[in-house]
């Protein structure tokens, strides 16, 4: 006798832990990443966790069964997070200063909107060495994603609970 999809489905909810098995881990068969992360963030102190979102990406593909070089990461720099550039602020943001450069050690390009360097009254001798200068942030977003590149805009939100509190 087969069951009506109704029964089933209030048997299922009847017996809880009865019919459930654990999650399951998918290896999706990703390829090399082209990606452009547009960072204008509204506050230098929020380019920590925007340097998280560069961090998820490169983690898990630089293992097995990926092990991806990050070469085709380029981040462009356009809002006030510029300022954790500068030569002068190096030891106010020595953290992800000292971040960026591992990233670009590993081939990862930070490029800085010229228009928002001139604004912030920056030349090319008051940016770190590992900071590519390009003409303006949007043309360069454009540049990228005609060449094939996802462009990624992290969300940077005010964290409101500790992990361990909402687990």
């Amino acid at each position: 006798m087969k069951l009506p999809a109704t029964a089933l489905l209030a048997l299922s909810l009847a017996l809880p832990g009865a019919a459930r098995a654990e999650a399951t881990l998918v290896n999706t068969p990703y390829t090399a990443p082209k990606v452009v992360y547009d960072f204008f963030l509204d506050d230098p102190a929020k380019m920590g966790p925007a340097l998280y979102w560069i961090r998820s990406l490169i983690l898990p593909l630089s293992v097995p069964p990926y092990e991806y070089n990050p070469e085709t990461i380029k981040v462009v720099l356009h809002g006030t997070e510029l300022v954790t550039v500068a030569k002068k602020n190096e030891a106010k943001y020595k953290d992800v200063v000292e971040r960026m450069r591992y990233y670009a050690d590993l081939g990862i390009e930070f490029k800085v909107c010229g228009l928002a360097m001139h604004d912030y009254g920056y030349t090319l001798k008051d940016l770190q060495d590992f900071i590519q200068v390009v003409p303006s942030a949007p043309v360069e977003l454009v540049h990228w994603q005609n060449q094939g590149y996802a462009v990624v805009v992290p969300t940077i939100l005010d964290k409101k609970f500790d992990i361990e509190k909402i687990r």
